[in-house]
């Protein structure tokens, strides 16, 4: 018998296209995958060298249940040198393996059940899932194409209600890949409301730059870690930021239902906040996210897919594909069907994401070339399906 909180959990339908992919692929099929956000890059040197040395000198016991000190101490400085938020304390760190464990950690501590979470739709697809998995209430405010799917502060006001208890921002986005303004930013931290910041795609911004929630407002949950800038997808490595109110509660958590991250992994993660060669890496990783990025951009425009306002950050392009399909479903794995490359279709990301398609800049220029190519010559051959 399957309990109904787990039997009611949606499918991440990404992860459906890119299973069929990979069985395509066992049969001998050439795919190009432009529907999976994991970094194609490998992890820099140092950071490897750094878990390397850490298995070497026997640092492979359970750390502090908040993570290690230093790892804890490299973030606050980080934060200060990046975001200018100096008041950070290492006890209001703490250490997970990944942030979606970060996010089961926070969204147990604060949300009573039939509380609502605000999100934005479209929104990342795992959100919603976490809240109801919890007993709270995903509410979801829509954003639109032509504001670069940015909250309107005064959209997310007329949402709220005395049973909200937190607004979700993830900036820059997954699925679009659009940052939030600061000034958006500082009207939905004067809502009153706790603030969730997901902020794991900080450092891929390729204008402008990235602003924490932390410089707005104290009253927020921020979540990072590693996955995305360092291409450490695999190690695991997440982190939050909360009140120190907050960590003794969280730190019970992790004691009982994980005990701490990985030791090696934090040993690692230090490395990667500080060594000046992983800095040079990540801006080697940036430079060619942003050259992939503004060619994806030019070549989905010239083959008729909408892209009103550029995104300028993570590594994707949420193009309107409403010129081929009023179903993205079904386009996603017609397009991997018969041109043989994986694209996300829109709807995972929510009900305002229909009619739109995520495309991942995630794969060497060479991939992204043929696999555009590939997906014009099919829309050529193809009318427009009617409703």
């Amino acid at each position: 018998m399957i309990c109904k909180r787990v039997d009611e959990i949606k499918p991440f339908i990404v992860m459906d296209v890119l299973e069929r992919a990979q069985e395509m692929e066992r049969a001998g099929e050439s795919i190009i995958h432009l529907e999976i956000g994991e970094p194609d890059f490998d992890t820099p040197q140092a950071i490897k060298e750094a878990a390397i040395e850490a298995l070497r000198r026997g640092d492979t016991r359970y750390t502090h249940s908040l993570g290690s000190r230093p790892l804890r101490e490299a973030i606050c400085r980080y934060y200060e040198d990046t975001y200018g938020v100096g008041h950070l304390d290492p006890d209001q760190i703490l250490i997970t393996s990944g942030t979606s464990p970060a996010f089961l950690v926070a969204l147990s501590t604060i949300l009573e059940c039939g509380e609502e979470v605000i999100l934005s739709d479209p929104y990342y697809a795992c959100y919603p899932n976490f809240v109801r998995f919890l007993g709270g209430v995903a509410k979801t405010v829509p954003v639109y194409e032509e504001d670069g799917f940015q909250y309107r502060p005064e959209a997310i006001r007329k949402a709220l209600t005395p049973a909200t208890k937190a607004i979700l921002i993830n900036s820059p986005a997954n699925p679009t890949g659009n940052l939030l303004e600061p000034r958006r930013m500082e009207q939905i931290a004067d809502l009153g409301r706790w603030v969730l910041s997901d902020e794991i795609y900080h450092g891929l911004v390729y204008e402008g730059h990235a602003h924490s929630m932390l410089e707005f407002t104290d009253r927020c949950i921020v979540f990072n870690g590693f996955s995305k800038l360092y291409a450490m997808t695999g190690w695991r490595l997440g982190y939050l930021i909360v009140p120190k109110e907050m960590i003794r509660p969280m730190q019970k958590m992790m004691q009982n239902f994980f005990i701490s991250a990985n030791s090696m992994a934090q040993a690692a993660g230090c490395v990667a906040l500080a060594d000046p060669t992983v800095k040079e890496d990540v801006q080697r990783m940036r430079e060619t996210y942003d050259a992939r990025r503004r060619f994806m951009i030019r070549r989905l425009k010239e083959m008729g897919f909408g892209i009103t306002v550029e995104p300028t950050g993570a590594f994707y392009v949420f193009a309107n594909a409403r010129r081929f399909t009023d179903d993205s479903y079904r386009f996603a794995f017609e397009v991997l069907d018969k041109a043989k490359v994986g694209i996300t279709p829109g709807i995972d990301f929510g009900p305002n994401g229909e009619g739109y398609v995520r495309f991942s800049y995630a794969n060497s220029l060479e991939n992204i070339t043929e696999g555009l190519s590939r997906i014009e010559s099919y829309l050529a051959t193809r009318s427009r399906p009617q409703p």
